[in-house]
């Protein structure tokens, strides 16, 4: 059975940094792109980061230069390091991928920037 269970959200204060992490019970992990999506209350989800199978990420305007997607193919693991932390960062994470065009989600991490 194919999950993706992420780890990592919390409350942090605007400015500050936390690392979300996605472990994939996936066979041949590395052949798949990996992404991060979020949905704050009310709204759309919406992409964040993605990764592809060698490497190659993509980033939303509203993250880059702030967020960077990594992955360990040996581990099964995607990351997403977030630096510099804005109150309209607020939103549940979840990682993603795509399956025989079946899209797989985690159950998602709730991240809460605010003072």
């Amino acid at each position: 059975q194919v999950q993706l269970v992420e780890s990592g959200g919390g409350l942090v204060q605007p400015g500050g940094s936390l690392r979300l992490s996605c472990t994939a019970s996936i066979s041949n992990f590395g052949r798949y792109r990996m992404g991060w999506y979020r949905q704050a209350p009310g709204k759309e989800r919406e992409l964040v980061a993605t990764i592809t199978a060698t490497g190659n990420t993509n980033y939303a305007d509203s993250v880059k230069g702030r967020f960077t997607i990594s992955r360990d193919n040996a581990g099964n693991t995607v990351d997403l390091q977030m630096n510099g932390l804005k109150p309209e960062d607020t939103s549940v994470y979840y990682c993603n991928t795509r399956l025989f065009l079946v899209d797989i989600w985690g159950q998602g991490t709730q991240v809460t920037v605010s003072s």
